[in-house]
């Protein structure tokens, strides 16, 4: 069989309604992942505690996703991938239900873990459904689909969590999820197949030593970005982290089936598109944190002004997605990669010329620009990660794909938050201006984007071509 081939024969209804339910999976992933920040200070006050001590209910659900995305391949090839899935996006409703009827902050954590281990199968089966039923040449138009709502999620959350929160309650941050939901379970057990394969017995220690080391590495990253602690914990953090992350290593070598067989990243271009992805998403992932925290606190606009200034971002990745598939099908990933990350380095280092007395309208061209890129980035980084892997290795690919993106996007943010509070507290860089300080943070984080470019000039010109209509396939292994 041909690696450009599925074993599945889909109904036109799957194939036209399968990239839908991964849609709705994707959306409610990430607006809840951001609807929350903007209700925190609210819920604090329901709840009789500081605003600081609900980022636990933050720092709960991102460590849960951590532990239990490793394992999310090997229970949907187990159990299907439907079953899986519905699962998950019941849990993730049940869980939200809960965190809504929470009177206090305790159950408001147990009810964010269970929300959290739905949301770690989520999105990662919904991704291995494609993986399985749609031939690569196509799966670079499939995906481009899919991402979409994953950049409206983002821009759409700060400013639905802040009207919920005027015009109801805290409580309907959580609620809006359970008829997002209601229609993703309805939809997917009426298009969804359940696809399986033959398993090995689960890896419990691999499970037990990735797991933990990923929700120790994340827990880290999570707290010196918040600047909640001290540095020294930060730093046993992730040096435990780092430590569990190596003895898996030895173990995977020795361990006939591992969890996670990090052999795969012998694949180029999916070793190349996981480093990628983190070291370009260290400069741009903190971008939505930014400019809204840059607009409110260093210029003054009220946040609902701040947050509707991002709407350019997302109008403009959602407008340039039709042109992913041909102008990666013309030029190729490598070129495509190359051009397109000092572009989005340009535009990050840009942000820096934005100021108090800039009138609006001046901001929105950049913005557009910035959206429209960095959706051709992250579009053209995620499918390439899937080019060369075979049927056999998609649910171990799928999963360090998934833990890839989890640890990018909490790397780009708290890298991000450190870095400006580190040039802040810089008298002779920043001057003690808050405004100099997130201008030279803009400037910083382009030239890290820029340089992340090195890493896509290891690509050769016909790497991805499986995911091209036009090109020839070809393994891309060393």
């Amino acid at each position: 069989m041909s690696s450009q081939e599925t074993p599945y024969t889909l109904s036109a209804s799957t194939r036209k309604g399968l990239p839908w339910v991964a849609a709705v999976a994707m959306f409610m992933q990430t607006l809840d992942a951001t609807i929350l920040n903007t209700a925190l200070p609210a819920m604090a006050k329901s709840m009789d505690r500081s605003p600081l001590a609900m980022q636990a209910a933050v720092v709960s659900y991102a460590l849960t996703v951590a532990l239990l995305i490793p394992v999310s391949g090997w229970l949907a090839d187990r159990f299907g991938t439907k079953r899986v899935f519905l699962f998950a996006v019941g849990l993730f409703m049940f869980g939200s239900l809960a965190c809504a009827l929470s009177p206090n902050l305790p159950l408001l954590v147990v009810s964010r873990i269970l929300q959290g281990a739905g949301g770690a199968m989520m999105m990662p089966v919904a991704r291995l459904s494609l993986i399985r039923a749609f031939p690569r040449a196509e799966m670079l138009a499939v995906m481009s689909f899919v991402t979409m709502p994953g950049l409206v999620g983002p821009v759409v959350g700060p400013l639905l969590g802040g009207w919920l929160v005027d015009v109801a309650s805290w409580h309907w941050v959580f609620l809006i999820n359970l008829p997002i939901g209601a229609f993703g379970i309805w939809y997917g057990r009426k298009i969804m197949p359940n696809f399986t394969m033959h398993v090995s017995p689960l890896d419990r220690k691999g499970m037990a030593l990735f797991g933990l080391g990923l929700v120790l590495l994340s827990l880290g990253v999570e707290l010196a970005g918040e600047g909640l602690g001290h540095w020294y914990y930060d730093a046993v953090f992730l040096l435990l982290g780092i430590l569990l992350f190596w003895l898996y290593v030895r173990h995977s070598e020795i361990h006939a089936t591992p969890l996670i067989d990090l052999n795969l990243l012998r694949i180029r271009t999916l070793n190349i598109s996981i480093s990628g992805s983190l070291v370009a998403r260290l400069g741009t992932g903190g971008i939505p944190l930014l400019l809204p925290l840059m607009m409110q606190v260093a210029f003054g606009y009220p946040a609902l002004t701040a947050g509707l200034m991002m709407a350019p971002v997302a109008i403009a990745a959602v407008s340039v997605k039709a042109l992913v598939t041909p102008l990666i099908n013309r030029f190729g990933y490598r070129l495509v990669l190359i051009y397109n990350t000092l572009l989005l380095a340009l535009c990050t280092a840009l942000f820096a010329l934005l100021t108090p007395k800039m009138p609006l309208s001046w901001m929105v061209p950049l913005l557009l620009a910035y959206g429209a890129i960095n959706s051709i980035q992250l579009s053209a980084m995620n499918t390439l990660a899937m080019a060369d892997l075979k049927p056999a290795e998609a649910s171990m690919g799928n999963g360090l794909i998934a833990i890839a993106q989890q640890l990018s996007i909490g790397f780009g943010i708290s890298f991000s938050a450190m870095l400006l509070r580190g040039v802040r507290d810089i008298d002779w860089l920043s001057g003690g201006r808050l405004e100099t300080a997130f201008q030279i943070t803009f400037v910083l984080l382009g030239v890290l984007t820029a340089l992340s470019t090195w890493l896509f000039f290891r690509l050769r010109n016909d790497d991805g071509s499986a995911m091209t209509q036009t090109g020839a396939v070809k393994s891309s292994r060393d």
